[in-house]
């Protein structure tokens, strides 16, 4: 706030903050400061990008949620919401080749999305393996990449993150065998990791990227909490009961409280970053 204070458009707020502590202990204290209102006469004074100053100086664990906010006042809703994540254009983007990278969040698992996606397009379970890396994994992986790409396969190397000392000798795989004179056109290598220092940044530059991050909030839990593997997606499951109004209530209900359960451990999350 000292520093704060020195900008043109903050002068004198120094001695107000001073002044006025029991006002400000409120904005600090209130579970959601980016929305709050500051002191008088700061509030009319300020526009939203010094507003957005205030809630760093004081709350920067709500910065994130305050710049939402101001691209949404400033632009329009659509600005922060994610896009449907769409595996198939993912898939158009690559080839035998080229590596398929999910960068993986907290609350989004891509394993089941991708099941339905090779089970959509024809990829049997016959062809297509899947290995948690971890300790002593590597060497199967490798054997399993080799097998894979003579027959077009598709293989899931999980949690590349867990295995870090192995991620060289996986750059050196796909730099030196899988290559297009020696690979199947079907094969396909897909890899999900957490974010990591050791990942190979040549796998990264020549692989397609992907995220999916977990619906943030009530609305968009409920619009895109429900992925297209789920029974609730086919419109023959939806429309298939005869008492149609108790069952889409019954529905609505359940979906309902699957999105305040996500929304309430988002809440949680937010709050526990808070106090740490």
């Amino acid at each position: 706030m000292v520093r704060c204070s020195a900008l043109p458009s903050f002068k004198g707020i120094l001695k107000h903050f001073t002044e006025h502590l029991s006002e400000w202990k409120a904005f600090y204290d209130s579970a959601s400061p980016q929305t709050e209102q500051l002191p008088e006469p700061w509030e009319d004074e300020f526009n939203k990008l010094q507003h957005l100053i205030i809630l760093r100086c004081l709350r920067p664990d709500k910065v994130t949620l305050g710049v939402r906010d101001f691209i949404t006042f400033y632009m329009s809703p659509t600005y922060i919401e994610p896009p449907t994540f769409d595996l198939s254009k993912c898939y158009e983007d690559s080839d035998c080749c080229v590596p398929l990278i999910f960068v993986l969040s907290p609350g989004a698992d891509p394993m089941a999305s991708l099941v339905k996606f090779a089970e959509d397009i024809g990829v049997t379970r016959s062809h297509f393996q899947t290995i948690s890396l971890g300790q002593g994994q590597g060497p199967i992986a490798a054997k399993m990449i080799n097998q894979a790409i003579a027959v077009g396969d598709w293989v899931v190397l999980q949690n590349c993150h867990l295995a870090t000392s192995w991620m060289p000798i996986l750059e050196k795989i796909c730099e030196e065998v899988i290559v297009p004179e020696k690979t199947h056109n079907s094969f396909r290598l897909w890899l999900t990791s957490y974010p990591t220092e050791r990942f190979p940044v040549s796998i990264l530059q020549n692989g397609v990227k992907m995220t999916n991050e977990p619906p943030m909030g009530l609305r968009a839990n409920f619009v895109y909490g429900p992925s297209h593997s789920d029974p609730i997606s086919d419109p023959t499951f939806f429309n298939g009961c005869n008492k149609t109004k108790v069952w889409k209530k019954l529905l609505f209900s359940l979906c309902f409280f699957h999105a305040h359960r996500s929304r309430e451990t988002q809440v949680r999350s937010a709050g526990l970053e808070h106090s740490v």
